[in-house]
């Protein structure tokens, strides 16, 4: 079985789920190259709780955690399957952090609005880690340390958010705005320390001042890149299938390491 890497996504508006663009086309050729898992456990922004849980239902449902975008998009069904197995196993791997396992959660949109382009065929199960949103970054990076050996068993961790994330400043207009010189700043920060392998530097984004405070005005959509980080190996390449910096102040950085 075939080391698996780790891949964050930038995963941008929801109408992404519905949209054929460079992007979401970057996505769809990244699943027909990655090896095939057998299962894929996923960080996303869209899940930020007090506490750690993990999906363990049979069936995850579909969940439309977002408002005001047409009716198409509401009716989007990502139907893959659960996996208790997995779920048993992350709370193994996170021991004796307390993992509780939850049946009422499910896919949210930081999840399956990028697996319906990496992974149409929704055939291959899906298992939700949610992220403490009590805990400082560093203790999400030592998450991601924990469950580095899934990928040695065929479990392709992803993260799903976005490295700059800022809707308070978000350009609205007719044509595509320039970006921010702050969150262009950011993400090129972000791409150097993941090529340099400068962990210090993404697990204390805080260190980059204005430019940080303006682009991860809140964590929850940086957050899920530790988690990757985190189970990345020394000798894992690094790859960008998609950058660049949407509506000013949104990050589409996709990264896969290994």
């Amino acid at each position: 079985m075939p080391t698996m890497p780790v891949v964050f996504f930038g995963h941008g508006s929801p109408m992404n789920a519905l949209e054929t663009n460079p992007t979401t086309e970057a996505w769809a050729k990244l699943g027909v190259g990655l090896p095939r898992p057998r299962a894929i456990l996923a960080v996303s922004a869209h899940w930020f709780i007090p506490g750690t849980k993990v999906t363990a239902a049979e069936q995850p449902r579909t969940i439309h955690d977002f408002g005001g975008f047409p009716r198409a998009l509401y009716e989007m069904s990502y139907r893959a399957p659960g996996a208790p197995w997995l779920a048993d196993r992350v709370a193994a791997l996170l021991a004796p952090a307390p993992v509780a396992r939850d049946t009422s959660w499910g896919l949210d949109h930081g999840t399956w609005s990028v697996l319906v382009h990496a992974f149409p065929a929704a055939d291959v199960p899906v298992v939700q880690l949610s992220i403490d949103e009590t805990q400082p970054p560093a203790f999400h990076y030592e998450l991601g340390r924990k469950l580095a050996p899934l990928r040695d068993e065929g479990v392709l961790l992803i993260g799903s958010g976005n490295v700059v994330h800022n809707l308070e400043a978000l350009a609205w207009g007719r044509h595509e705005p320039r970006p921010y010189d702050w969150a262009d700043r950011f993400e090129t920060i972000v791409r150097g320390a993941l090529e340099t392998g400068d962990d210090a530097a993404l697990v204390d984004y805080g260190r980059h001042g204005g430019d940080a405070l303006l682009a991860v005005p809140t964590p929850e959509h940086y957050l899920p890149l530790l988690y990757v980080l985190g189970a990345r190996r020394i000798d894992d390449a690094v790859r960008f299938p998609v950058s660049g910096v949407q509506l000013g102040s949104i990050s589409m950085l996709t990264a896969v390491l290994g």
